[in-house]
């Protein structure tokens, strides 16, 4: 049986999850936020992945943010992508099947957390499962090695799966190796979409054919990545690199004052309409001092603090 059609491309932004400074959820933001989204020409969403703070939530908190996001995505005609990994196994299976209850166009899964898989086989067994359990909805595995220290190489998994899983179409693949994220593209005669993941090398990800990405940081600058995009898929790489040299100056600057996670959400309230809150422990909030700090060394760049 062939895999499901899959024509999405492009970017996929991989949203923060709105907390009030209770810790609960903060749903009232969601319509907003996709809004502003769409606006800026985003036209793909990931709702409960690392930087949504996902494997932080409940599973009925996960459903409630999806369905926040199913909601929302009807009205702004975005591209919904669920991420149901870093679970216990029942609770995975019960996110895809609910993903695709809410028809959500695609499922992420982070492979297991704890008993990890050691090699592609392993790994292939256990997204079968998640398959199995959505069918009818596309699926792609997570690949973020820092994270999951889940180490398979991306393109012989690639080549080993076939059609073994029907679901199955391709991986986001967080990681700065590209040479592996080269062999991935191409691997099975190109049959799999690969969404590059890594901020800072999205011009370099255009020069190995790479032309789909679930970058933070488009949350908060949305024209320039777009921009960095079409100036590398259009073979300008001398305009790319310099894009993406702004974007990185300005990554490092917000990211150099905590955890990768609370850093992007107090700079997306600094610098976009949408403010989405705190942090859930054990992730600490920025300090007032490093706050202020951000502030100054953003408007040094030339960036306007709307707070």
């Amino acid at each position: 049986m062939p895999n499901l059609l899959y024509t999405f491309r492009g970017f996929v932004v991989p949203v923060l999850t709105p907390f009030t400074d209770g810790l609960g959820l903060n749903l009232s933001v969601i319509p907003q936020y996709a809004k502003f989204l769409a606006d800026s020409g985003i036209k793909g969403i990931l709702v409960n992945g690392t930087s949504g703070e996902g494997m932080s939530m409940s599973v009925e908190e996960r459903k409630k943010v999806a369905e926040s996001w199913a909601n929302a995505v009807k009205q702004s005609k975005q591209h919904l992508m669920i991420q149901v990994g870093g679970a216990p196994l029942p609770d995975v299976i019960e996110l895809a099947k609910h993903a695709e209850q809410i028809k959500a166009d695609a499922i992420l899964c982070l492979p297991e957390l704890y008993f990890k898989p050691s090699n592609a086989e392993e790994l292939i067994n256990y997204l079968k499962i998640v398959g199995d359990a959505a069918p009818k909805t596309p699926l792609l595995y997570y690949h973020i090695p820092m994270f999951s220290n889940v180490n398979i190489d991306m393109g012989k998994f690639l080549e080993s799966i076939g059609n073994r899983i029907p679901s199955f179409v391709g991986i986001k693949f967080t990681s700065t190796n590209l040479a592996e994220g080269s062999q991935a593209l191409h691997a099975d005669g190109g049959k799999f979409v690969i969404f590059l993941g890594s901020d800072q090398i999205i011009s370099a990800g255009c020069t190995v054919g790479i032309d789909s990405f679930i970058p933070t940081s488009v949350n908060i600058f949305p024209g320039q990545a777009l921009e960095i995009r079409t100036a590398g898929v259009a073979g300008d790489g001398l305009k790319a690199r310099e894009l993406q040299h702004k974007l990185n100056q300005t990554i490092i600057t917000i990211s150099k004052h905590g955890n990768w996670v609370v850093t992007m959400k107090t700079a997306m309230a600094l610098l976009t309409p949408i403010n989405p809150g705190p942090v859930r422990p054990p992730v600490q909030i920025l300090s007032p001092e490093a706050i202020n700090l951000m502030k100054k060394e953003l408007q040094l760049l030339g960036y306007s603090i709307r707070n």
